[in-house]
């Protein structure tokens, strides 16, 4: 018996409802998602309140939080956490900064605009590396994890 064939046999869900761990059912992408954003916020108030800049505790939970979210997904929910990294840098940077107070109190917007961009544009490296991470383990899933055909089910 073929792993797709136990995949695709109903008592336990169907092929699109697994992770890429074998014999488990994925989460679904919005859950994998906001795993991600907590884990990246986290990493950011980490950072923040350590060193007062994005350093190597950001750049780890970020990029392994997008890795866990394109892993433990249902296949069905691929395509959220594989276009995910840019918007979680994009809302968990400016949010944690804007609720740690960590903007000057004074000089306006352009300092607040400052201190809320700094972050993401020195982010942006590490962003681009991990979203061509996830595109990648995204696209290997939707070629491997392949719908079964009628002709192996029925054999």
């Amino acid at each position: 018996m073929t792993a797709t064939r136990t995949r695709s046999a109903g008592a336990r869900g169907s092929w699109d409802d697994y992770a890429l761990v074998p014999d488990g059912p994925g989460m679904p992408w919005w859950a994998a998602v906001l795993c991600t954003l907590a884990l990246a916020a986290t990493g950011v108030f980490a950072d923040l309140e350590r060193i007062n800049r994005l350093s190597i505790v950001f750049q780890v939970c970020y990029f392994l939080g997008c890795l866990f979210a394109v892993v433990v997904v249902q296949r069905r929910g691929l395509f959220a956490p594989m276009v995910a990294p840019p918007l979680i840098l994009a809302v968990a940077v400016p949010g944690v900064v804007l609720a740690t107070g960590s903007t000057p109190t004074g000089g306006g917007l352009v300092a607040t605009a400052l201190a809320v961009g700094t972050p993401l544009i020195n982010g942006f490296p590490t962003m681009a590396i991990t979203t061509g991470f996830t595109l990648a383990i995204g696209l290997l899933r939707l070629c491997i994890q392949r719908r079964p055909s009628a002709r192996h089910t029925t054999e």
